[in-house]
């Protein structure tokens, strides 16, 4: 079995004590808005823009790091170990950007009460950074 690493970024968006998730029906998940860290592009830079790209939210700003995870698993017959960056971001409008057709007809943004988006998302990983991104924005109230 192969192996394959990459590094990944993501934003953990809340507001009104609500918690953004996407619905990825295809697939029967909810998840965090996450992806690839491109070449030269920071975890931070990274985050918003994958964030952006699969919710449609354009007006975001880092509010903290909450930090690094490995996570591992199989994925089309490879062994896949990812780490992922996860930031936990502030929206500021609702103004949004147009998603590319792939990403709309993937992902479905979603708004949850803060322990429903919890206990909504599919992978226990992403439980736990969500559990860490409420932490920190009830911190900063």
């Amino acid at each position: 079995m192969a192996k394959r690493q990459y590094i990944a970024a993501g934003g953990i968006v809340i507001r009104e004590s609500k918690m953004l998730v996407l619905d990825r029906p295809s697939r029967g998940e909810v998840r965090l808005p996450k992806g690839h860290v491109e070449e030269g592009e920071e975890s931070g830079e990274a985050a918003i823009r994958e964030t952006m790209e699969e919710s449609g939210y354009e007006d975001l700003e880092i509010v903290t790091d909450l930090g690094s995870q490995v996570v591992e698993f199989e994925y089309n017959g490879n062994q896949v170990v990812r780490t992922e960056h996860y930031f936990l971001l502030r929206l500021h409008s609702d103004a949004q950007i147009r998603r590319s057709k792939q990403d709309a007809a993937q992902f479905q943004p979603v708004w949850l009460l803060l322990a429903e988006a919890v206990a909504q998302l599919t992978y226990h990983a992403e439980q736990e950074v969500a559990r860490r991104a409420i932490a920190a924005y009830t911190a900063a109230l």
